[in-house]
């Protein structure tokens, strides 16, 4: 495939337009870490809306929804939809408190919430364990996606793709911070959503596809077009609906989608002017995030049934592609090859904007980790501001480097997915609960992060795994264990859950003082503070002022009108386009009804928090 002047001027023009962005702020942004970390506390919803959906709207997710949707259909796409309820739940519910810890980072959480030597271990450890260890396999994944977008639409090698893409996209991150982050996602957004939309129109229109009337009549793809799972089918029904509903949303720590709130996530709640702002700014991601952005990349991935197949297919139409990275996320890069001049040169800065966006977020936000809540820390307590900026910059460099070797390695987009999910399991309930229920400790956070690892992997790699839950032997048989194979994840929940439970009432709890401390500056409110309120108000102490109402309640009401406005909206806009108009008018309607219940008890939180 060869690019046109046009194409190398829009891509070139694209990229000059970002660095010159990150070169302008450069200068603010390296005053002091709350400036290069969080752009001092003063972003507006509306921009840091746009950098969270800019941020997931990576190189990698087309590819992995493309895996999904060639795999198990549209419906197999309810692993990440369903955590819609973890998003929601962070909107009504722990943005405005996120917002008033005025930490820096969500690691610094820790000192607020808890005490002693088991928080400053549990800040230090978790800030490696995930800025490095975490972070590094998260951007390996983003690398992994630009080097089959390389491989396949500019016959790149895999190190000629990281060095020109990580060259440009690490230098801008370690100059710019988090302002030139998100002033440049605010670009990268428009650009990406526009190319992945246009795209998906001409690639649908392709003579050998036919038009979306003729795509899902093909008997290649007409199985796969369903939003729920064959009900007859028990075993993809409970894994690909049920456990994600039902335990998924709620128990696993995911990049993007923690329960509780965090991550990068969390780092722009907390660059927000005030609590509303990180509450606005957090539902509209939600809603760009799964109500808009899926279809262009369900489109192409159902057109590329058509075109492509098989990975065979694959692998026939480009056969210099390494075998250790042939799979069927290569379908979507695949497809991309088909556009025309111009359209090309758009799609390719759409995704190089992607992946900027993604790798630059990402490498900011471990930075914040590696140098705030380590370097400062356990390091260097005294270090002056400008000393913890330029180790932020090189602490860039360091994540950028080791996630690009790893990425090397790599095969396909859903298995870092599943290996992330999995080391995850188990471990969100303590991060929902440890707001509201005085009880948790440091070491319900420890013993948690520590089981959760070790029983996914011991029960993944293990041959009493293997006994318990079947295999895939050599000859690709699957082999029967004792449970069923889509019950590990349950079984991985319910042993981490119980054991920090017992941990939690068999440890100490937190002195009175840090509990004291922690509800004066956030006001969580509820039934499971009530003992420490009462024996706050027996010293003679006033934790609240006036008489607040919790709106914990309403949140949750709130959660679940919300999630019926985004998935009606999502499901109507899939129906829309299959042609399916009269259940697509229906769920519009349900839609609108949602939208005015949610705005009503929007108003009565919103009344609560200012």
């Amino acid at each position: 495939m060869h690019l046109s002047t046009l194409d190398y001027v829009l891509i070139i023009g694209f990229f000059s337009i970002v660095l010159t962005v990150g070169i302008l702020v450069a200068k603010s942004s390296g005053k002091n870490t709350t400036e290069y970390f969080l752009s001092g506390r003063s972003m507006p919803w509306w921009l840091l809306g746009f950098s969270m959906v800019a941020t997931t709207f990576s190189t990698d997710t087309p590819n992995l929804v493309t895996d999904i949707v060639r795999n198990n259909g549209v419906s197999g796409n309810w692993v990440w939809w369903a955590f819609l309820f973890t998003g929601l739940l962070t909107v009504f519910v722990y943005a405005k408190l996120w917002r008033k810890s005025e930490v820096l980072t969500d690691m610094e959480f820790y000192d607020l919430r808890y005490g002693g030597k088991p928080a400053r271990f549990l800040r230090g450890f978790r800030s490696v364990y995930l800025g490095l260890f975490f972070n590094i396999i998260t951007l390996s994944a983003v690398h992994l996606a630009a080097i089959k977008i390389g491989g396949i639409m500019l016959g790149l090698t895999s190190i000629q793709t990281l060095l020109i893409g990580g060259l440009i996209t690490v230098t801008f991150s370690a100059i710019g911070g988090f302002k030139g982050v998100v002033y440049t996602d605010f670009i990268l957004f428009f650009a990406a959503m526009i190319g992945a939309i246009w795209a998906a129109v001409y690639l649908v229109n392709l003579p050998e596809v036919g038009g979306i009337s003729k795509l899902v009549q093909h008997e290649n793809v007409a199985g796969k077009l369903s939003i729920l799972p064959d009900f007859s089918d028990t075993g993809s029904l409970i894994t690909l609906l049920i456990i994600p509903l039902a335990v998924q949303w709620w128990s696993s720590w995911y990049p993007g989608a923690e329960p509780g709130g965090g991550g990068y996530i969390a780092q722009r709640m907390l660059a927000a002017k005030n609590e509303n702002h990180a509450v606005a700014s957090t539902f509209f991601f939600n809603i760009m995030h799964y109500a808009l952005r899926p279809w262009p990349w369900i489109i192409v991935a159902l057109a590329s049934l058509v075109v492509f197949p098989d990975v065979a297919s694959i692998h026939e139409a480009f056969p210099h592609i390494e075998e250790s990275k042939l799979g069927n996320d290569l379908a979507y890069s695949a497809m991309l090859t088909k556009l025309p001049s111009g359209l090309m040169g758009l799609v390719l800065a759409s995704l190089g904007a992607a992946y900027m966006s993604t790798i630059s977020t990402q490498l900011n936000w471990g930075s914040s980790y590696l140098v705030n809540d380590f370097y400062k820390q356990m390091v260097r307590k005294n270090a002056s501001e400008k000393e913890l900026v330029n180790i932020g910059r090189l602490s860039t460099v360091v994540l950028m480097v080791a996630s690009a070797i790893l990425a090397l390695f790599l095969n396909n987009a859903i298995q870092l997915f599943d290996i992330l999910l999995m080391f995850g399991a188990g471990t969100g309930l303590v991060y929902i609960l440890r707001w509201f229920w005085w009880r948790i400790n440091a070491w319900s956070e420890i013993s948690v992060m520590f089981v959760a690892a070790f029983m996914s992997f011991y029960l993944t790699f293990s041959d009493f795994g293997d006994t318990l839950f079947g295999y895939t032997d050599a000859a690709g048989a699957l082999v029967e264990g004792w449970l069923p194979g889509w019950s590990r994840f349950i079984v991985i929940v319910l042993a981490t859950t119980a054991i920090w439970i017992a941990v939690t009432l068999l440890t100490p709890p937190e002195k009175s003082e840090v509990l004291y401390r922690f509800y004066r500056k956030t006001k969580p409110g509820g039934p499971g503070w009530s003992r420490v309120l009462r024996q706050a108000a027996e010293e003679g102490q006033s934790l609240e002022t006036g008489n607040p109402k919790w709106t914990v309640p309403s949140g949750l009401l709130a959660m679940l009108l919300g999630c019926v406005l985004v998935y009606s909206c999502m499901f109507a806009t899939g129906n829309y386009i299959y042609g399916n108009t009269g259940l697509a008018v229906g769920l519009t309607a349900v839609a609108a009804v949602s939208g005015y219940l949610l705005k009503k008890t929007w108003d009565r939180i919103k009344g609560n928090i200012l």
